[in-house]
């Protein structure tokens, strides 16, 4: 399984530059609206200290990091819940993603005009949302008519999972996101098969300008919106990190170092929506090859197997857990072993971020 990140916003908000900064990438990048219409999609690499501190001590001859996948999703524009601009056709690539990426555009450039009349970050915010809210109105609206016609024919769970419907419905209505309506583990059962676009974890990205990162208005308008949702934003000079990736490694650590930075806004960006997919990390040894594995936080251990092979799920014996900060501490898994640090554990067992496992397992 791979966990996917859609980049969504308005045209001409920088989404097809942050995608290309984040892959590497070669996409269009036009100061027109739709220069994307066929999504584009990359896998990226995790940056993990962890896994190169591995290296460090074990010298692989292969070491791969965990990734996860991002979509560049043509730009919504009001209208898009009624197939404006191809909505339809865009917001039904947005229902398929795991975490919405927004990015708000916080930039004035003569050469790339903003489709809607000059920079206002929360205003841009407002029309996004307000089309997914409509798309996601329209489609339980659907969905009610024919648990109503079950229910009316004698299904009990349908009739059961209506006032779940109702309630989510007058959220959206209010403007609440279904995902912060607090529904308990019964109503989001209910809703398992409804693929709610409100439901789905959001983080802002303000696409800025050095000014505006500097502390300017549009930016700290976004910040206030984003506390008062308690959303995430990172911040991000778009055309900046994209030219970052024509540098060499060095090039670009050196770079960062000389403006007082540690790492890109990318790996910002990576990093906080593993943090909001609630994923964790554990690694693998298996001959030469050191790997980093993403699994939900509370996975149980043949679960985790599960990523690494379908036959070690299915054998599962038991896992032996080595901690990552007890190899980091003692230098060597032999040491480990010899400290009483390495654990045996069953199915049971919950993977904690940062274990080192190797699975046992009948073939």
């Amino acid at each position: 399984m791979s966990w996917t990140c859609g980049i969504i916003g308005l045209p001409n908000a920088g989404k097809t530059t942050i995608f290309n900064a984040l892959t590497a990438g070669q996409a269009e990048v036009a100061p027109y609206p739709f220069c994307t219409i066929k999504p584009n999609t990359g896998v990226v690499p995790i940056p993990d200290p962890r896994l190169l501190r591995l290296q460090e001590l074990l010298k692989p001859q292969k070491l791969t990091p965990a990734t996860i996948e991002f979509v560049d999703v043509a730009g919504l524009i009001e209208g898009a819940s009624r197939g404006e601009g191809l909505g339809n056709q865009f917001l039904g690539h947005i229902r398929e993603v795991d975490l919405l990426v927004h990015v708000v555009r916080g930039f004035d450039h003569q050469s790339c005009p903003h489709p809607l009349s000059g920079v206002d970050p929360v205003r841009d915010v407002e029309v996004v949302e307000t089309e997914l809210l409509l798309a996601d109105l329209e489609l339980l609206g659907r969905q009610r008519l024919k648990l109503e016609k079950r229910a009316k024919a004698g299904d009990k769970l349908a009739a059961a999972a209506l006032p779940t419907l109702a309630r989510v419905e007058a959220g959206l209505d209010r403007g609440t996101w279904a995902r912060n309506l607090h529904l308990d583990p019964g109503e989001r059962e209910q809703l398992h098969h409804v693929p709610l676009l409100t439901m789905k974890p959001c983080l802002f990205v303000a696409n800025l300008s050095e000014t505006e990162l500097a502390g300017g208005a549009h930016y700290q308008a976004l910040q206030a919106l984003a506390a008062a949702r308690r959303w995430p934003v990172v911040p991000i000079l778009g055309d900046l990190e994209a030219e970052l990736q024509a540098f060499a490694p060095e090039e670009r650590r050196e770079f960062l170092a000389a403006v007082g930075l540690t790492e890109t806004g990318m790996d910002r960006l990576v990093r906080e929506s593993i943090r909001l997919l609630g994923l964790v990390t554990f690694y693998t040894i298996v001959g030469p090859e050191v790997r980093a594995w993403h699994v939900p936080a509370g996975t149980p251990a043949p679960k985790a197997a599960g990523r690494v092979h379908s036959d070690m799920e299915k054998g599962f014996i038991r896992a032996e857990v080595m901690p990552f900060t007890a190899l980091d501490e003692l230098g060597s898994a032999s040491q480990v072993r010899e400290a009483g640090r390495l654990q045996v554990e069953g199915r049971d067992y919950r993977v904690v971020d940062g274990d080192i496992l190797l699975f046992r397992f009948q073939r």
